[in-house]
C-alpha cells in the first residue's frame, strides 16, 4: 500500500496552470498510472501536444473550456464530461470561461510531467 499525504503532493506550474501531481513516478511505485489534478485560470491554456506511448483520460470537475484537437479542431468540454486520448492523439485545453476550470487526468503508463512545466513546488 502507498499512502500520500496532501502535504507531500507536488505542484507543477506554468502561467495560469497548476498541475497537482497526485500520483506520479516521484511519489509512487505504480508502473501503470499517473493521476493529476489540473487547475486553469480563466483564459489560460495548455497548448496542443501528444504523448508518444501513453493514453490519457480527462474528467472535467469544474467549469467549462474548449478541447484543442488535431488540425485546428475543437470541442466544448464541461464539468461532468470525460474524454479519452489514445497514444499520439493531439490534445490541449483552453479555459474559455470566466472562472476556474479543473479536471482530473489519468495517464497510462505513467508519465513524469516535469518536462512540460516551468516550476515545481510543494502544496
Amino acid at each position: 500500500m502507498e499512502y500520500i499525504r496532501a502535504s507531500e503532493i507536488k505542484s507543477l506550474s506554468n502561467p495560469g496552470v497548476i498541475s497537482r501531481q497526485l500520483l506520479n513516478p516521484d511519489n509512487s511505485k505504480s508502473a501503470r498510472v499517473t493521476i493529476t489534478e489540473v487547475h486553469l485560470e480563466a483564459g489560460a491554456s495548455q497548448p496542443r501536444h501528444t504523448h508518444e506511448s501513453s493514453e490519457q483520460i480527462w474528467y472535467a470537475l469544474k467549469g467549462s473550456g474548449t478541447l484543442l484537437l488535431e488540425n485546428g479542431n475543437s470541442l466544448p468540454f464541461s464539468a461532468g464530461d470525460v474524454v479519452r486520448f489514445a497514444d499520439k492523439d493531439v490534445h490541449g485545453l483552453l479555459n474559455s470561461s470566466k472562472g476556474e476550470f479543473i479536471y482530473l487526468s489519468v495517464t497510462a503508463p505513467p508519465v513524469h510531467f516535469g518536462y512540460a512545466y516551468k516550476s515545481q513546488e510543494s502544496c
